[in-house]
């Protein structure tokens, strides 16, 4: 496994992070989860991240049994705060209230007496950044939180935040966490500029496009069992992206990967990572193999031909916008 720094910090995460949305503490039994946690640890993995949100607190929850036999300091772990954790009118966003009580009450799901990557998972158009940005400085005074993060944060709100941070002379963010796999690439018209002017990496989400980019979904075919496609919990998620156009490019590119002698998957991944303002990709995992074959992508270096191969496959997927 290799190690990347985030964004201008000293803080460093494996190039292949391993999250929870979807998976721990919903759609994949315990001890299945804790069983890809250990592995993901075993090989090199340091990058854990959840979210309060997720299950309502139960991903926590998980990663608290799964993590609770290793030294704090041998990982990093990152949460985050904006979606709605219950039904009063202060129960989400990012006010200092919600943002405080959150931290508190991740904190004590995830048994931990810190969180290294505290992030807001969204923009909140109805609270003052200053005040968003002053409560997670004072978590960080307070040692709660190490490093502050944001996610699926655009350009100019990256911008925005960096500069009331350096008039007010708050600590930095250091990441953004935005969706980023070969059918979605918003981010590098604008985001990934600012973020390596203003020193800010990438953790990103959903790099195998939430399992269409394994090669597992055929064109004209019928979706496999038991995948997430084929789960009524998760497949809202994917479905933007089951079509046969998307399906027989993925078909092509499955071949590009074959001809490299790895799996599609290990190409997708390091296809992201081939951009220096990507930290680190995040996987979900439902099984230990799964983790096992997406590691393999650390330090993967992609010919210039291969590269050149793939964008010429890209090009032909229009205007997709996926749902998530």
């Amino acid at each position: 496994m290799k190690y990347r720094r985030l964004g201008n910090s000293g803080l460093k995460v494996s190039e292949i992070g391993l999250g929870s949305w979807l998976t721990y503490g919903s759609a994949v039994e315990k001890e299945k989860s804790i069983s890809c946690i250990h592995r993901a640890y075993d090989l090199g993995i340091n990058f854990f991240d959840t979210a309060n949100a997720y299950n309502k607190g139960a991903a926590e929850t998980v990663l608290k049994e799964a993590l609770q036999d290793y030294t704090r300091s041998s990982y990093v772990l990152a949460t985050k705060v904006f979606f709605p954790m219950g039904a009063g009118p202060n129960d989400r966003g990012l006010s200092r209230k919600h943002i405080i009580e959150q931290c508190e009450a991740s904190l004590k799901r995830l048994g931990v007496d810190y969180i290294d990557l505290y992030q807001f998972h969204r923009y909140d158009h109805e609270t003052p950044v200053e005040e968003s940005l002053r409560a997670l400085d004072d978590l960080i005074a307070q040692g709660k939180v190490l490093y502050g993060g944001v996610s699926e944060w655009s350009a100019a709100q990256l911008t925005d935040a960096v500069h009331i941070a350096k008039e007010k002379n708050l600590r930095p963010l250091i990441s953004n966490q935005p969706i980023y796999n070969m059918m979605v690439r918003y981010i590098e018209k604008e985001v990934i500029p600012v973020s390596e002017k203003e020193g800010i990496g990438q953790v990103v989400f959903s790099p195998l496009a939430q399992g269409i980019l394994t090669g597992k979904y055929k064109p004209n075919e019928q979706i496999p069992a038991k995948s997430r496609a084929a789960n009524d919990d998760t497949n809202k998620w994917i479905t933007s992206y089951l079509n046969d156009e998307v399906l027989t490019r993925v078909q092509r590119l499955s071949d590009i990967a074959s001809g490299l002698e790895v799996e599609l998957s290990q190409l997708a991944l390091a296809w992201v990572l081939r951009q220096p303002n990507v930290s680190s990709a995040i996987i979900g995992a439902s099984r230990p193999e799964q983790v096992e074959e997406n590691v393999k992508a650390s330090g993967l270096e992609i010919p210039a031909s291969a590269l050149d191969e793939v964008e010429a496959v890209l090009k032909e997927i229009n205007d997709f916008v996926p749902i998530w």
